[in-house]
């Protein structure tokens, strides 16, 4: 057996297809007609462009919005001034179109790839895609072609590329296994968007295939078995029907109210990254939007969206969401998440840098636009308004004071909106938990950011191999941290919701239900996971669960008696 790290769910039966890495071989040579050379270039782009956007559009209808936003970034770096400008340059030093490509763009990768987190190394592998294919296009040979698979294929590669995946026939694919990649890599998000098993980290595995051998896989363990007999076929068959089994039974959540085992109504609410995603919320009867990532607004652009134009992103929302809430979270740039036209400081470490809420404190014009154009949209819904990043009281009180200048400029020029908005903060620095009974009294609700607060709990870089062992929820002061929130916001009468990946593991319901927790906010798809899940459990069950886990000092223990328990309660009370 090999392993892998499991980084999207089911299991995949089928025959490998190996897919070797894109090479591109060009003469290098000194270009007399420059004019004509950077024609060529130019056409080059143009066809990237074209077909990029089509393998964009696809991407869009098999997964949704913000996968798309994947290769229309592509799309963006090419069209950076900067980066066409150093090519135009070498060109008219003489140099050949795709050694020039290969030039600039290798010494950008080279900068992306002496970063140690693995979300600024996927910038280089983004280059690196873009590279190669843009190359092709010169040599007039076009994309690599993934589109004619046959069916129950297993695509085994070093490094699985947005372009390749997203030119691939996915009804053909039982399963993607990659040497390299992490759980935030693309090919995951893709994978998981289409609900693809995918196992990646699995090292040496292209040493060990060949084309058309018989593989199974289990996306959730990292499990990879080669050439298996009848009876490892027939075992993994049994749990592919087992898992499908699954999938129908959670139809049966669909619609219905979201109550534990002793009859209490909870919520499983829904992040998105834009306003296509609200279909999918929608779709995957979320009961509300916990998240409404904002950024992704401003990012894959080249200026700010207009006042009007977040306006209608934000009314859209709040009228398709019909009366359920809709947490919009305020800008949050910075750390992994550049935006090139608002020209963030270069930092030595931007997570610990002008982030976030302190980005806009600097900017308060940018902060102040946002907050109109969420209060204007409150005339159309249950609309909330979130400040990420908080660790400071006087960032809370500098928010609330924008928020009622913002108030006061619409009531000047006769706007409708909700004059009780309620505005909260997310809980995901040290800092804000530690004081989260303080922020209490001045919030009108807490989100927790697990996602975030672990990395910063743990002193842990949530891209980074080498310190994944201690990026855990599963950590007793992580565990820690998130009850005392919870209890903070009880005690203070503030609704507490959870929207980081802790809320969709469904290990962790037994505990987060224990802690008091009864707002999840997750990814559209794990709605009826959780539904099912919270389902399963009294808040006795949970509470005795809970008390022998916070007894516990390691989180592969913690790991290890939840997996019991959930095998324990799994389906005794299935509708």
């Amino acid at each position: 057996m090999i392993k892998g790290n499991g980084a999207s769910g089911g299991i995949g039966i089928g025959h490998i297809l190996l897919v070797k890495e894109q090479k591109v071989v060009f003469e290098r040579h000194r270009v007399r007609d420059v004019e004509k050379e950077l024609s060529k270039l130019r056409r080059a782009v143009e066809e990237f462009v074209c077909t990029t956007e089509a393998l964009a559009q696809k991407l869009e209808d098999e997964a949704g919005a913000a996968e798309a936003a994947i290769l229309r970034g592509h799309i963006l770096i090419l069209k950076d001034p900067v980066l066409t400008g150093e090519i135009e340059k070498l060109i008219r030093s003489g140099e050949c179109a795709e050694a020039a490509v290969e030039q600039i763009c290798n010494m950008f990768i080279s900068v992306f790839s002496a970063r140690s987190d693995e979300l600024t190394q996927q910038r280089a592998a983004d280059l690196e895609d873009l590279k190669i294919r843009l190359i092709r296009h010169l040599l007039g040979m076009g994309d690599v072609r993934l589109s004619a698979l046959p069916p129950q294929t297993i695509i085994v590669a070093k490094e699985l590329t947005p372009s390749m995946t997203a030119a691939m026939d996915k009804k053909n694919v039982a399963g993607f296994i990659t040497e390299q990649g992490g759980e935030t890599s693309h090919c995951a998000i893709i994978a998981r968007a289409c609900e693809i098993p995918a196992i990646l980290g699995a090292e040496g595995i292209l040493r060990l295939v060949h084309n058309e051998q018989m593989a199974v896989m289990d996306g959730s363990t990292g499990e990879i078995i080669l050439s298996p007999d009848e009876a490892v076929r027939n075992a993994f068959l049994e749990k592919k029907q087992q898992y499908d089994r699954r999938m129908e039974l959670l139809k049966t959540y669909r619609g219905q109210p979201t109550l534990d085992a002793d009859g209490r109504q909870l919520s499983v609410l829904c992040n998105i990254g834009n306003v296509e995603d609200i279909d999918k919320a929608i779709n995957g009867d979320g009961e509300g939007i916990g998240l409404f990532r904002t950024e992704f607004l401003y990012m894959d652009r080249k200026k700010s969206p207009s006042e009007t134009e977040q306006f209608e992103a934000y009314r859209a929302a709040a009228l398709k969401m019909a009366g359920k809430p809709v947490v919009i979270r305020t800008l949050d740039i910075g750390g992994d998440k550049d935006v090139p036209y608002m020209e963030l400081k270069e930092e030595d470490n931007p997570f610990l840098g002008q982030r976030a809420v302190r980005y806009c404190m600097m900017h308060p014009d940018i902060l102040r636009q946002q907050l109109r154009t969420i209060l204007k949209a409150s005339a159309f819904g249950d609309v909330r308004i979130m400040v990420p990043m908080i660790a400071d009281m006087t960032e809370l009180r500098f928010v609330r004071k924008a928020l009622e200048e913002a108030k006061q400029e619409l009531r000047e020029s006769g706007e409708t909106f909700n004059e009780e908005i309620l505005l909260g903060v997310m809980i995901e620095t040290p800092s804000a938990c530690l004081i989260a009974d303080l922020l209490a009294k001045e919030a009108d609700f807490f989100s927790i950011g697990t996602n975030d607060l672990i990395q910063y709990t743990m002193a842990a870089d949530r891209g980074n191999a080498d310190v994944s062992y201690l990026y855990s929820v599963f950590k007793p002061s992580v565990l820690r941290a998130i009850r005392h929130v919870i209890r903070c916001a009880e005690a203070a009468g503030i609704p507490v919701e959870l929207c980081g990946e802790a809320a969709a593991n469904p290990l962790m319901t037994p505990v987060l239900l224990s802690f008091g927790l009864k707002l999840f906010s997750v990814s559209p798809s794990s709605v009826l996971t959780i539904r099912k899940e919270i389902s399963q459990y009294t808040r006795g069950e949970a509470d005795r669960i809970t008390a022998a886990v916070m007894e516990m000092t390691d989180s592969d223990s913690i790991k290890d008696f939840l997996c019991k328990e959930s095998s324990k309660s799994a389906y005794h009370n299935p509708v």
